[in-house]
């Protein structure tokens, strides 16, 4: 559950089909954080925004217990950013490919 720009998660000790999957990075990338069910991707997700975006510095305090699922989390944050970024990148060279066409067009 959300609470503010908080997620509160319990590790299931198992794998869920789906949950971190590519469908899920590419779901949560589109939605803002609230307008679909709590995830850790949403909150990634909200970290690359504001870093993007606004232009401000960005932290993600990872907390629990021994055995809470910390070291997972950073691992599937960092999926997420790694992904996101990778995405950025692909734009960045269609949109610098696509000028370069275009300067050529009209030469």
């Amino acid at each position: 559950t959300y609470i503010g720009s908080i997620v509160a998660s319990v590790n299931p000790y198992k794998s869920i089909p789906g949950l971190y999957d590519r469908a899920a990075v590419e779901r949560y990338s589109k939605h803002h954080m609230g307008e679909i069910a709590p995830h850790i991707f949403a909150v990634a997700n909200e970290c690359y925004r504001c870093l993007w975006k606004r232009h401000d510095n960005q932290c993600i305090l990872i907390s629990g217990e021994s055995g809470a699922g910390k070291t997972e989390s950073t691992k599937l944050i960092l999926k997420f950013l790694s992904a996101m970024s990778q995405h950025s990148l692909e734009l960045s060279c269609r949109e610098k490919t696509f000028c370069v066409e275009q300067a050529i067009l009209e030469s």
